[in-house]
């Protein structure tokens, strides 16, 4: 299977990108192929303008340049994996800007659905599980990136997993990498 690694960090080398190289090794090794999409090295433009704002009158608008490159990039991918960290209980400005202009409607939403059927995000949270689950934050982010994002687009086999504890030192880190080389496998 051909996988669109997407991933929101500004350095490769932090712990979600790590991880997300120790679940592209892992899927490597099953077969898969992985086709990186490191949108802040690559300079994604995450801000949403005119052009690619969604016309609810029209479902077959034609979006940006920059915005249909990136539809033509997932198109050619049978799946799309994403790596972030978790930012104010979400993620980062430039997935969320990635996901609006490019997840739009005629495309990934109203007249058409996603056109991948497995997509699986991975967020990479600072905390340990109970801080997240004091306020519900677990469950709310679910109910956002699952319900909210990924079913609303139509994508059957979805995933999403929270990697609690990577600024809680040894040995979460050591475990987010290993929890992340195990999705790899499973994918």
């Amino acid at each position: 299977m051909k996988v669109l690694m997407v991933l929101a960090h500004p350095r490769r080398a932090s712990l979600t990108g790590q991880a997300a190289e120790a679940f592209a090794t892992a899927a490597t090794e099953r077969g898969h192929l992985i086709e990186w999409a490191d949108l802040v090295a690559e300079g994604f433009d995450p801000v949403l303008r005119e052009a690619d704002e969604p016309d609810w009158n029209d479902g077959c608008k034609v979006y940006s340049a920059e915005t249909r490159q990136e539809m033509v990039r997932v198109e050619h991918n049978d799946a799309t994996v994403m790596f972030f960290p978790v930012y104010w209980w979400s993620m980062p400005a430039i997935l969320k800007g990635w996901i609006d202009r490019v997840w739009n409607k005629g495309w990934a939403y109203g007249e058409h659905k996603f056109p991948q059927r497995r997509v699986w995000m991975v967020g990479i949270a600072g905390t340990l599980t109970d801080a997240y689950r004091k306020r519900g934050y677990d469950s709310a982010m679910q109910t956002l990136l699952d319900v909210g994002i990924l079913d609303y687009c139509g994508v059957a086999e979805r995933r999403v997993e929270l990697l609690f504890g990577s600024i809680e030192g040894e040995p979460y880190p050591t475990e987010i990498l290993a929890a992340a080389r195990h999705l790899g496998s499973a994918f």
